[in-house]
């Protein structure tokens, strides 16, 4: 499994998600984070997965859906680079994936069974990266980064919206 990466190993824009990774064993993390992920979201009725804490911010659920999205690209990402392949990967707006998404139109219990398999599958692309290509470096997004900061970034992208689903939605 990875080790932290070191800073130049990634640009700015993703220093913030790996300082959001508590230190231990990100394959630990990751499974702690689904856990937590799952009982938070577990005890929610319909309506609660509705809520947005302010007009135009995001429900509930598309919070959800929304961390869905972007471990399937991350993971994609992280395994192109881990495979070396040097293509540059392009950047997508989250903003209109979440609206074109509709994640409101899906009951609650089918986006967190989503959830589950998406993060077992991110787990799973983990166990199988070859120690050699953690370090290996692409372009995303206009920005370097190896493919272990990409392991650390799908901690840290949702280290960040569960504590946003806390302080601002009282979850």
């Amino acid at each position: 499994m990875p080790s932290r990466p070191k800073r130049e190993e990634y640009g700015e824009y993703f220093a913030y998600y790996v300082e959001q990774v508590p230190e231990g064993e990100l394959t630990a993390v990751l499974a702690k984070q689904l856990a937590q992920t799952v009982e938070m979201y577990a005890g929610l009725t319909e309506a609660q997965a509705e809520y947005r804490y302010a007009p135009g911010k995001w429900t509930v659920k598309e919070v959800l859906g929304h961390l869905i999205d972007t471990e399937r690209i991350m993971s994609y990402r992280l395994l192109r680079i881990a495979r070396g392949d040097q293509t540059p990967l392009v950047g997508f707006d989250e903003n209109a994936y979440v609206a074109q998404a509709f994640f409101q139109k899906r009951d609650l219990a089918d986006l967190l069974e989503e959830y589950q398999a998406v993060r077992q599958s991110t787990r799973a692309l983990l166990r199988g990266v070859a120690e050699e290509a953690w370090t290996r470096t692409g372009t995303a997004n206009g920005n370097k980064l190896s493919a272990r900061t990409l392991a650390y970034v799908i901690a840290g992208h949702e280290a960040h919206h569960c504590r946003i689903l806390r302080e601002r939605y009282s979850l």
